[in-house]
């Protein structure tokens, strides 16, 4: 798939753009934004295909500099879908162009389009052996939070930047949280769960082999379609066995995620698996709460240590109706903060995955606090559903 590529454009400087206009990008644009790429990057080219796809869509803000009938840069910013993140995908000054101030023009016309989208932070990812370019996001207040080794297609390293597109300043960084990728469609459960322990316990090694025994131990058996997703009781049993404290919060008593299954057997099957996990919680001591944990009531939780699988909708992320377990990794005023574990779609054939979301979309995603009250219930009974996992507090000695 095509690789940011923000990263990869030679210095500019400010100088006179006042024969700059700086236009959205139209689809008779294609050719020669084509030009520019092609003249700007011998690896990590956008397609035509990849072009036309962006030039169609309206997830996205798609800028050019126009200096008189040519074109002379572009910069395009993808907006993720639910929540309060931009990132910066591509930006390129023509040659004959650079030296103008042009980048820097454009990427600050496109930090103002992401505001007024709804955004809070723009990121972006960046040769580390680019100064010019690191120079620039910094001059423009944009601060590393991250690496990648041997991440573009000439195995350079690239650095991680984020900068705050809205006035509002977060008073404090997120806790740092480990991100995990899930490898299969149907193990956001375990991914989040691995995150959680890896978080909670130093030395922690998650494994593909350890996200299919949690998996295993925690599955519904049966979804709508396809290979079942993992209950909460089952993850917090998951959680117990492997030495952590955990407690569930849940605001519906009975067998979960069975209004979407038609096949009575499946239905049959999904209660049976859900009795079993009400068993083993109450042989093992797993607090089950039939209620709703108000967000207040949650960050006191994490402030105090503990680290939270909670289910969401994908809808407002992705305009599916499924179920997915993400981990919170931070919070402030306007949002709360989650390490989501879906990196790809795992269930599509390669040639119609979305190519737009990186590891970088995928770790402390800002989600606004009145979108996460309704993305946080799941299905027509508003399924809501949290697991609490903590270090095992330590026995007192007798005396």
């Amino acid at each position: 798939m095509p690789l940011p590529i923000a990263h990869r454009r030679p210095k500019s400087t400010v100088q006179d753009t006042d024969a700059l206009l700086i236009d959205k990008a139209l689809p008779d644009d294609l050719e020669a934004l084509l030009a520019i790429e092609n003249a700007c990057f011998r690896t990590d080219r956008l397609s035509r295909r990849s072009f036309k796809r962006w030039l169609r869509r309206s997830d996205c803000v798609f800028l050019v500099a126009r200096d008189g009938t040519r074109l002379a840069g572009y910069c395009l910013v993808l907006l993720r879908q639910g929540t309060r993140l931009a990132r910066l995908y591509s930006l390129a000054v023509a040659p004959g162009q650079q030296g103008r101030g042009i980048a820097r023009q454009l990427l600050k016309q496109a930090e103002t389009e992401a505001r007024r989208a709804g955004a809070l932070y723009l990121r972006l990812e960046v040769a580390a052996s680019n100064a010019p370019a690191i120079s620039l996001y910094e001059q423009l207040g944009y601060t590393q939070f991250g690496r990648y080794d041997d991440y573009y297609e000439d195995h350079s390293d690239a650095l991680r930047m984020e900068k705050c597109v809205r006035a509002y300043q977060p008073e404090g960084a997120p806790r740092h949280l480990p991100w995990l990728a899930q490898t299969l469609p149907f193990t956001c459960g375990p991914a989040a769960l691995m995150m959680a322990m890896a978080g909670l316990k130093q030395g922690y090694q998650p494994s593909p082999l350890e996200e299919i025994e949690i998996w295993r131990e925690a599955t519904t058996i049966f979804m709508t379609s396809g290979h079942g997703g993992c209950h909460p009781l089952g993850l917090a049993l998951a959680a117990k066995s492997r030495g952590f404290h955990s407690e569930v919060w849940v605001n519906t008593p009975g067998p979960l995620f069975i209004d979407g299954v038609r096949n009575e057997n499946k239905k049959r099957v999904m209660s049976l698996v859900h009795d079993s996990f009400l068993a083993q919680c109450a042989v093992r001591k797993v607090a089950v709460h039939y209620e709703d944990i108000e967000h207040e009531r949650l960050l006191n939780m994490f402030d105090a240590g503990a680290n939270i699988l909670i289910l969401i909708s994908t809808y407002r992320l992705d305009s599916k109706k499924a179920p997915h377990w993400v981990v919170l990794s931070g919070y402030d005023e306007a949002c709360l903060y989650v390490h989501d574990p879906e990196l790809d779609d795992l269930g599509a054939p390669h040639s119609s995955r979305d190519d737009n979301k990186a590891p970088l979309d995928c770790q402390y995603l800002p989600i606004a606090r009145e979108e996460f009250a309704a993305m946080s219930r799941f299905g027509g009974n508003r399924l809501r559903a949290v697991v609490v996992v903590r270090k095992q507090p330590r026995r007192k000695r007798k005396q």
